[in-house]
C-alpha cells in the first residue's frame, strides 16, 4: 500500500483548551517519508517539531511535544484523525503553543480530511509489524498496555475509575476503517472535583460544556458545587444529583472509554509509522501511552530494517519453476528457491539452506558455513528478479552485476537456516541500470547486507 498525504490543505480554528487563545491550524500536504510535523508560524523562523514519541515532554492534561523551547500541546486529537484516516505525511502549521480543542473530539478533523481528500504518493507505507509481545505497566496506577502480533491494527480499551458514575467501561476498535463512525465524535471528559484545581493551575481557560463532558460523582457542599457551576458557567445543580453535566447528550453510553481509545490512537501515531498489531489497554492515559510509543520507537531505531514476514504455507509469487524461466542460473548456482513478496521497488526472496548444498563439501566440512560470497550472489539473483519485473518480456533479458559496495557479514549461515532476502531499489531503473540495497535475514537477524549496481541486457 502506498503512502498518503492530503490532496489539498485545510484549516481549523477555535479556542485552546488551556490557553483560551483563538488558534488557527492549517494542515498541508507533505512529501513521501516526511511524517507528521508541527510548524509554529507565530514564532521567528517558524520552527518545526517532528511529531514523534521522543519529542514528548509533558503528558499532564494532554500530549505535549517540543524541540528546545518550542512546544505544541494537546496534539492527540488531530494526530488520532491523521493516523486513523491513513495519512502518513502532513505538515501542521499552528499559530499558538497548543492546538484548538474544537468540540473536544476528533470529529471535525476527520470531516475536514474527508473534504480535502487523500493523495497517493510513490513510496510504500512503512508498517511496523509487531512480531512479539510488547508491554508497559505502571504498578502505581494499575495502567497497562500490551501489543500482540496481528496482521491488522485493532484496539481494546478498559477504563476503571473510582466513581459511581464512571466505573468500568470498555471500548473496541476492530479496524481503523471504523474510527470515523465509532470513535471520532467521542469528547474529552473531566470530573467536577478536578475543575477547581485545574482553574487554580491556570489551565482549562478554553474549556466549556461544548468541548468537554463534565462528570459530577463525589459529594460536596452545595456552596462548593454552586461555586464550581459559576466557574463552568452552567446552571446550579443539586448536590444529590450525580451524573453527567453537558450541553449535548452522550454520543454513546461508553463515550469516555471511546475517548480514551481516541487518545491512545493519537499517541500511537507518535510512532511515526503505521502499526500492525493488536493493542489491549487497561486504564490508559497519555503518560503510559507515550511511554509505550517511546519503547517501540527505541526498537525501531535499533532496526535498520524489519525482517520480512515469512509464512511457508502461503503460495509464493514465484516458485522455483517460474524463477528458472527468468534467471539463466542452474544447479548448483541457482540460489533463490521462491519469491514471496514484491511491491513498488522491492522484492522478498527465500533460500532454504540444507546440509546437502554442494559448497559445504569444501567450505569447512567439519563445521559447514555458507560462503559469504554466495549470500551476496543469492541477493543479487533476487535483485535480478526485481529488475526483470520492470521490463516487458523479461524472459528475453538477463541481469548482470557491475559493482558491489558496502558488503557486511554479521553472522554465519549454517545448514537448516532459512535465508530471507529483502532487496530494494536505491535509484530508479534508468537506461537499463539500477542501484539496489540488499539484506539477508535468518529469523529476525540481519546476517548480510550490501549495495550493488545491476544492468539489464537483452539476450542475444
Amino acid at each position: 500500500m502506498k503512502q498518503l498525504t492530503l490532496a489539498k490543505e485545510f484549516t481549523v480554528s477555535g479556542k485552546g483548551l488551556h490557553t483560551g487563545l483563538n488558534i488557527t491550524a492549517t494542515f498541508k500536504p507533505a512529501p513521501e517519508n516526511h511524517g507528521y510535523q508541527f510548524r509554529r508560524v507565530d514564532l521567528e523562523g517558524q520552527p518545526v517539531i517532528p511529531a514523534v514519541a521522543e519529542n514528548v515532554v509533558a503528558t499532564d492534561r494532554g500530549t505535549v511535544i517540543a524541540r528546545g523551547d518550542v512546544r505544541v500541546s494537546t496534539i492527540e486529537h488531530s494526530m488520532a484523525a491523521l493516523f486513523a484516516m491513513g495519512l502518513d505525511n502532513v505538515i501542521v502549521e499552528v499559530d499558538a503553543p497548543e492546538m484548538p480543542i474544537l468540540d473536544g473530539s476528533a470529529e471535525i478533523y476527520v470531516e475536514k480530511i474527508k473534504e480535502a481528500g487523500l493523495q497517493e504518493l510513490k513510496s510504500e507505507k512503512d508498517y511496523y509489524r509487531v512480531k512479539s509481545k510488547i508491554e508497559v505497566r505502571d504498578e502505581e496506577s494499575g495502567s497497562s498496555i500490551v501489543i500482540l502480533p496481528d496482521d491488522h491494527f485493532s484496539v481494546d480499551v478498559m477504563v476503571n475509575f473510582d466513581s459511581p458514575v464512571l466505573a468500568n467501561q470498555y471500548a473496541t476498535l476492530d479496524s481503523l476503517d471504523d474510527f470515523a463512525e465509532e470513535i471520532a465524535s467521542s469528547r474529552t471528559f473531566v470530573f467536577v472535583r478536578e475543575v477547581e484545581p485545574l482553574v487554580n493551575a491556570n489551565l482549562i481557560k478554553g474549556g466549556d460544556l461544548d468541548n468537554a463532558i463534565v462528570i459530577y460523582d463525589s459529594p460536596m457542599s452545595q456552596e462548593q458545587l454552586d461555586r464550581l457551576a459559576d466557574l463552568m458557567n452552567v446552571p446550579h445543580k443539586d448536590v444529590k444529583e450525580f451524573g453527567y453535566v453537558n450541553n449535548r447528550p452522550l454520543t454513546h453510553d461508553n463515550e469516555p472509554a471511546r475517548h480514551k481509545l481516541l487518545d491512545l490512537v493519537g499517541d500511537l501515531a507518535l510512532l511515526g509509522r503505521p502499526l500492525l498489531g493488536k493493542v489491549i489497554a487497561t486504564r490508559p492515559g497519555h503518560t503510559i501511552n507515550t511511554t509505550l510509543a517511546k519503547k517501540v520507537r527505541r526498537e525501531i531505531k535499533h532496526m535498520e530494517i524489519q525482517a520480512p514476514v515469512y509464512n511457508p504455507n502461503k503460495e509464493p509469487l514465484f516458485d522455483n519453476v517460474k524463477i528458472r524461466t527468468l534467471l539463466p542460473h542452474r544447479y548448483p548456482m541457482l540460489l533463490v528457491d521462491k519469491v514471496i513478496e514484491m511491491g513498488e521497488g522491492y522484492i522478498v526472496g527465500v533460500k532454504n539452506v540444507t546440509t546437502n548444498e554442494p559448497f559445504f563439501t569444501g567450505h569447512f566440512p567439519q563445521e559447514p558455513v555458507m560462503p559469504g560470497v554466495l549470500m551476496v550472489e543469492a541477493m543479487a539473483q533476487t535483485g535480478g528478479l526485481l529488475v526483470l519485473s520492470c521490463v516487458d518480456d523479461p524472459e528475453r533479458y538477463s541481469t548482470y552485476f557491475m559493482k558491489i559496495d558496502n558488503v557486511k557479514f554479521r553472522q554465519k549461515v549454517v545448514p537448516g537456516d532459512t535465508l530471507i532476502f529483502h532487496v530494494s531499489f536505491m535509484t530508479p531503473l534508468r537506461r537499463g541500470c539500477a542501484i539496489m540495497k540488499g539484506y539477508a535475514f535468518v529469523g529476525e537477524t540481519i546476517v548480510c547486507e550490501c549495495e550493488f549496481m545491476a544492468q539489464v541486457i537483452k539476450n542475444k
